[in-house]
């Protein structure tokens, strides 16, 4: 794990949860760590949400005035490239599309300097309606790196169904995801799974569901 990575990905593809996760296993090395909540464009799924769970783990967590408030817009009131400097492990998580990736795109150049230490990981669902196909999601890609002038390291494949995923659906999903990574021509790091299954192969990596639909 680099010092600091950036989670993208379109709305539902549980970049939220894999950010959650991502800061989790980072604190378990004993580095500090801190999360920086720029998801300023779905009001359900944020990392401003987990407070109390950043806390017991010893998480800096960072987020945008009201991001745990119905105000429509959020303001990014904190210096992001001098919490990049610092000491450990920073996790960025970015709002879905183009839209949220708008947002990263006020700290490209800072983020610049970073580059040998810097991950921008690209989050994707197969099973999510505007990311159907390969092609697709290398679109949405395209549209999120022109928004943020960065440009994506990896693709991490965390294609899921909630609650209904089953081992089948995550096997199923690997062409998909493979294919996306020749055509980006990026590294496929390894496809997520929910920590309750116990699927097989190569190439996996367990996370916890924390992040769960209001309506459940």
């Amino acid at each position: 794990m680099k010092k600091i990575t950036i989670v993208t990905g379109h709305y539902g593809t549980g970049k939220t949860n894999y950010s959650v996760n991502l800061a989790l296993e980072a604190a378990r090395t004993g580095e500090p760590v801190s999360i920086v909540d720029l998801d300023i464009v779905n009001p359900y799924f944020r990392t401003a949400d987990f407070g109390r769970l950043f806390a017991e783990h010893g998480v800096t967590m960072i987020t945008p005035d009201y991001a745990n408030s119905n105000v429509d817009i959020p303001v990014l009131n904190f210096d992001l490239e001098r919490i990049a400097s610092d000491p450990g492990y920073l996790i960025v998580d970015v709002g879905g599309d183009d839209a949220g990736a708008t947002a990263l795109g006020r700290y490209a150049e800072a983020f610049s300097q970073y580059a040998d230490c810097l991950d921008m990981l690209y989050v994707i669902n197969c099973y999510r309606y505007l990311t159907k196909t390969p092609q697709e999601a290398l679109t949405m890609m395209y549209e999120i790196e022109q928004a943020s002038h960065m440009k994506h390291t990896g693709i991490v494949n965390n294609s899921n169904l909630g609650c209904e995923t089953t081992v089948a659906h995550i096997e199923s999903s690997l062409p998909f995801a493979q294919e996306l990574a020749r055509q980006a021509d990026l590294p496929l790091l390894y496809t997520t799974y929910d920590d309750r299954l116990s699927p097989s192969g190569v190439g996996l990596h367990p996370v916890h569901v924390h992040v769960r639909p209001i309506w459940d």
